[in-house]
């Protein structure tokens, strides 16, 4: 599971957007004392005792896009896992139970049963062992529309069975149907045990119209043309896997063909996005060849499928041999040019990843999760580290290590693994996803590449098509190395939080020794055990020296031959930490050029743009970092400069006019484009007239944003040019030119705009949309705007959502209020933004009924 939504997407993307204007804090105090105060967090949350075993289930379903029912029949076979019993108790909810019955040389015999609605108990009729199987037939209808169940941040609704636009009335959507079976919504659409450490074979046979696509795990072994319209596909999966990796998928799809080591690898995309699809998803059968031989486990399963789902109730989902990813990822050329931090690639990445952990070895329990999603968050790492260089690797590391800090500020103290919480959903976190995978970083690190990858292909070929925990994790781990890693195991996984480090340094250049400082600042008692290497450079020589934290205060002393330039601890920049590396100026200088690693020239950057007005060797530093082989560091420099400093924009502006017109990242064009506008310098129109024309939504965005600041009437007929093809920062730019000329018909267009968009864009929109409704003077124009936000809050029913439309609103009221104040001579203009500001808070306080619900 890719737990942007939210792993991506609205919780994300709020999140995101809010850098630095964080409203999560702001109720995490009274979370957090309710959490205290909460009986379920003292329950444990052991794996789940088996007493029946799944061994295969059969399905044959049909649906109802009228009432949103799936008509069912399942044979469901078992056998006692180890105890004798007389009874079976499956998960079924809110289902129609017609006929439950054990069959037997192909006899069905019914059988005695009790359901609640939730569980369905049945009399076996008599005792079964452990050598013996059985089979039992339910006939069924599931009414997922129907059922009352919750959903968490990262998966926002849990009815395991979806309906898209079942009776076709909403033009702007396809009519889909898919599942969504993590954490325990299969048992929505069908009875099962519906836990993780239970694994099962599976048939499924779908009836649809024949205009319809079906995808399913395994392999389509038959479809058959019926005499009423319909077709009946049947899927296959021979290998066994946990029931809330089964799915299903229907819908209209172009399908892309391709193949790796004779295996099939298809994706299928809404058919506008056909041309795209290899744009998309080509990289898969490089993924599946490099995470083959980075695990030493090929790819185990028959096919690899992925599919897109529109309003899906999440970021993506790895079903066995059939990813299933919310629409987000469909992106056309031009829109994948400005996906610098490569979310989709990370996406497709995270879930072929978790086809060998998390479906090959499934978590034993929720518990266990990091099992599972730790690992798929690293593969991001890997690939990105394979495919695209260890700079862009770490680049995706220091904003994952970030994201992690971030909650830890509301949330703090969770454990990776995590007998103890609220709600299984509570464990799809950032704790789970982004710090497991810079635990499992430090951890390869630590035990060097070669011991890191050959456990883990020790512990999947231990547990293969069975479950793992953490400790299996760690038991393979040592079997490799030989070493009792327990002490790892404790400090990362079985404990919460993270060290902060200060580190101080005392040269002696008569002994000519330079002694290290580190010491352990975190308020908790706790002390951690922290390798790392610390490197010692005199000029261009390099002497790296293994050393270990392991006290309150450590002081390692190294001898020197010439003062060293620039001591660099945590040389491989793995530390899970925070670090006041208390050092001179010229240090960062010197790492700047002379330190390999990004985040050494990332923390040096951060450093040298507090010194760029007041020293004249900081700025010459920085101007050569314009010239870094990282883009996303060259933008970073960018962003970072004050052109308004006379100096400054002597030692840069030549350079920037190149990067805005040649640079081959539209990341770093943009950022460059972005700074020249600042000039208000016409003599730079020509590069933003040009660069308006630019493949790169964002540099054609930010390049119309620049000329309408020198040229308003110049810009605005471009920007009426451009409606028929505006996505992302060039949407913003086109509002942003319409706001400026202020004309209430170019703001209709832009609230058509936003009705026609959906997911990641419609967000996107509503942030430009905003900026709109804060600007406009026209109150219909206003009213209908906040109704339209409102009502996407209403549609996603995400507490994070309503709570950043909250604190983005509050923000309009303010600006009102201050229009109102310049408005003294214009009465009526001062009604109008009264009733405006009145309007809102209405709204304001509507969006914060459901989070207190919540």
């Amino acid at each position: 599971m890719d737990q942007l939504p939210s792993k991506r997407l609205l919780s994300f993307l709020v999140a995101a957007t809010m850098a630095g204007v964080s409203i999560i804090p702001q109720v995490a105090t009274a979370q957090t004392k309710e959490a205290d105060a909460d009986p379920a967090l003292k329950i444990y949350r052991a794996s789940a005792t088996k007493i029946n075993d799944l061994v295969n289930t059969k399905l044959d379903v049909r649906f109802d896009y009228a009432k949103r029912y799936l008509y069912g029949k399942a044979w469901i076979t078992l056998k006692p896992h180890f105890y004798a019993t007389d009874s079976l108790n499956l998960d079924a909810k809110g289902m129609d139970i017609k006929e439950v019955a054990i069959v037997t040389a192909g006899k069905k015999t019914p059988l005695k049963y009790k359901y609640d609605g939730w569980n369905l108990l049945i009399n076996l009729g008599r005792t079964f062992t452990n050598k013996e199987s059985y089979t039992i037939y339910i006939d069924y209808t599931a009414k997922p529309d129907e059922l009352k169940v919750q959903g968490s941040a990262a998966i926002n609704d849990a009815k395991g069975l979806y309906f898209i636009n079942p009776d076709g009335k909403d033009p702007k959507k396809p009519i889909q149907i898919w599942t969504q079976g993590e954490t325990e919504g299969s048992s929505a659409w069908f009875p099962t045990i519906d836990r993780p450490n239970q694994k099962t074979t599976q048939e499924i046979a779908m009836t649809v119209e024949n205009k319809y696509t079906t995808l399913s795990n395994g392999k389509l072994i038959k479809s058959t043309k019926n005499t009423d319209g319909t077709r009946t596909d049947v899927w296959k999966m021979d290998l066994p896997h946990a029931p809330y990796l089964f799915m299903m998928a229907i819908g209209e799809y172009a399908i892309t063909k391709d193949t790796w080591r004779g295996k099939e690898v298809n994706y299928y995309v809404e058919k506008e996005y056909a041309p795209h699809a290899k744009a998309i998803f080509g990289n898969t059968p490089e993924m599946l060849t490099f995470f083959s031989k980075a695990t030493g486990v090929d790819y185990p399963w028959v096919k690899y499928s992925q599919i897109t789902a529109k309003d899906y109730v999440s970021g993506a989902m790895e079903n066995t041999t059939a990813t299933l990813h919310g629409d987000f990822v469909q992106k056309t050329d031009r829109e994948l040019l400005d996906d610098h931090d490569m979310t989709v690639e990370s996406v497709i990445a995270h879930e072929l990843f978790h086809q060998w952990f998390g479906d090959y070895v499934t978590a034993e329990s929720w518990s266990n999760l990091t099992v599972n999603e730790s690992f798929a968050d690293y593969s991001e790492y890997l690939w990105f580290e394979h495919k695209f260089g260890k700079d862009m690797a770490d680049d995706h590391h220091y904003k994952s290590m970030q994201g992690y800090m971030n909650q830890e500020a509301y949330k703090p103290n969770l454990h990776l693994v995590r007998f103890h919480y609220h709600d299984k959903e509570d464990v799809f976190d950032a704790v789970t996803y982004q710090k497991g995978g810079r635990i499992l970083n430090m951890l390869r690190n630590y035990v060097g590449d070669s011991a890191f990858f050959k456990s883990l292909n020790k512990y999947l070929t231990t547990n293969a098509f069975k479950t793992g925990e953490a400790h299996q994790l760690r038991l393979a781990f040592e079997d490799v190395t030989g070493e009792d890693l327990n002490w790892f195991w404790n400090q990362w996984y079985f404990s919460g939080g993270f060290p902060t480090l200060d580190i101080n340094y005392v040269y002696d250049d008569a002994k000519k020794t330079v002694q290290v400082i580190v010491a352990q600042t975190q308020k908790a008692d706790k002390v951690y055990r922290l390798p790392m290497a610390i490197d010692i450079y005199e000029g261009n020589n390099k002497v790296r020296h293994k050393v270990t934290v392991e006290n309150k205060v450590d002081t390692f002393t190294f001898n020197y031959n010439t003062r060293p330039s620039f001591v660099n601890v945590d040389a491989d920049k793995v530390l899970l930490a925070t670090k006041t590396d208390r050092r001179d100026l010229e240090t960062y200088i010197f790492q700047l050029s002379k330190a390999p690693n990004y985040l050494d020239r990332r923390e040096a950057i951060e450093v040298l743009l507090k010194q760029q007005t007041a020293n004249k060797e900081a700025l010459n530093a920085l101007a050569g970092a314009l010239n870094d082989k990282f883009f996303g560091l060259r933008a970073m420099v960018i962003n970072g400069l004050k052109l308004d400093n006379a100096d400054v924009k002597a030692a840069t502006e030549a350079k920037l006019k190149t990067l805005a017109t040649n640079d081959p990242s539209s990341l770093v064009r943009s950022a460059a484009i972005k700074q020249l506008a600042k000039l208000k310098d016409a003599s730079n129109a020509a590069i933003f007239e040009k660069a308006i024309s630019d493949k790169s939504y964002l540099v054609a965005g930010t390049a119309l944003n620049a000329l309408a600041d020198i040229d308003l009437k110049k810009a605005y007929p471009i920007a009426k040019s451009m409606e028929k093809d505006m996505k992302g920062a060039l949407s913003a730019a086109v509002a942003s030119v319409y706001v400026k000329n202020g004309n209430d018909a170019d703001y209709k267009f832009f609230a058509d705009k936003f009705d026609e968009a959906s997911g990641q864009d419609k967000f996107q929109m509503s942030i430009q949309y905003i900026t709109l409704l804060s600007q406009t003077k026209s109150t219909a124009f206003f009213t209908k705007g906040v109704d339209q936000i409102k009502a996407m809050a209403d549609e996603y029913k995400n507490p994070n959502l309503n709570a950043y439309f909250v604190r983005s609103f509050e923000t309009v009221v303010t600006k009102k209020k201050e229009a109102i104040a310049a408005a003294a001579d214009n009465p009526s203009l001062a009604k109008d933004l009264q009733t405006q500001i009145d309007y809102l808070q209405k709204t304001i306080t509507a969006l914060k009924a459901p989070a207190k619900e919540n």
